[in-house]
């Protein structure tokens, strides 16, 4: 019992004495070598401007996404990867767009020079015409009739808001309207003087707004005053010759005094 547990131990040393030889005789027990990845190579975009990386071995899809700056969970939802889901080497993974790799010839079209424009007339203020009639109002109804002349001796004025207009015009016999044109647009104030011996018929002052292009016509009238009247009746003029008429009735009677005297020398005889 004794021999064999003696020989237990004799070979339990024998045997860590040849370890520790081995160590000394084989040197430093070296760690396997770790699996090199293959280097990542920079994408560029194709032709039609998608960016486009093939997996390498080794490759993770957490691995391209942390090396691409794009977001995991935006990686698989562009290349339609579940969650659970593994790349493979040489599978395609699509990670955006870009600008085409090589640029493709763009087609110049010649463009033809424009045709300077004509320079545009700078818009001239509107004007406009302004007619006024003082006429002779001769039935006193306040409405001008075609044969209602203009009444001599009176004066029209017209004259704008802000003074820069004053026009003032004497009137005379006639049929025509006093006009003035190329007034400019705006507000104004047109009235009228009756010559003595006459009545307005209706108010002589009146407001016009006057637009650009416009024709306005405005009349006041008069009526002459019974002393006019009475001053304008024509007197009779004598006739200056005979009538034939009274000529021949007084020669009859002429006739018929010296019929009725040789009547009476006859008859007294």
């Amino acid at each position: 019992m004794k021999k064999l547990m003696v020989f237990k131990l004799m070979l339990g040393l024998w045997l860590a004495l040849m370890g520790v030889l081995g160590v000394v005789w084989g040197g430093t027990v070296r760690a396997a070598p770790q699996m090199q990845l293959t280097p990542f190579p920079t994408p560029t975009p194709g032709t039609d401007g998608r960016i486009i990386y093939i997996i390498q071995q080794g490759d993770t899809l957490w691995r391209v996404a942390a090396i691409t700056g794009i977001d995991l969970a935006d990686l698989r939802d562009m290349n339609n990867l579940g969650t659970d889901e593994l790349v493979v080497p040489g599978q395609k993974i699509f990670l955006g767009l870009g600008g085409p790799a090589e640029e493709e010839e763009t087609l110049t079209v010649p463009t033809s020079t424009p045709t300077p424009s004509e320079p545009t007339e700078t818009p001239q203020p509107g004007v406009g015409t302004l007619c006024v009639l003082l006429f002779d109002d001769e039935n006193g109804d306040a409405i001008r009739q075609e044969e209602e002349a203009s009444l001599p001796g009176g004066a029209i004025n017209i004259s704008n808001r802000d003074g820069s207009v004053s026009i003032t015009h004497d009137t005379t016999d006639g049929l025509e309207y006093f006009c003035t044109e190329n007034l400019e647009e705006g507000l104004y104030n047109v009235s009228a003087g009756v010559p003595e011996g006459y009545n307005p018929t209706m108010v002589l002052n009146a407001s016009l707004e006057l637009s650009a292009g416009d024709v306005s016509y405005i009349t006041f009238g008069a009526q002459a005053n019974s002393e006019t009247l009475e001053e304008n009746v024509p007197i009779t003029e004598e006739v200056g010759g005979k009538s034939p008429i009274l000529g021949l009735i007084g020669a009859l009677l002429l006739i018929s005094g010296v019929g009725l005297g040789v009547y009476a020398m006859w008859f007294r005889k």
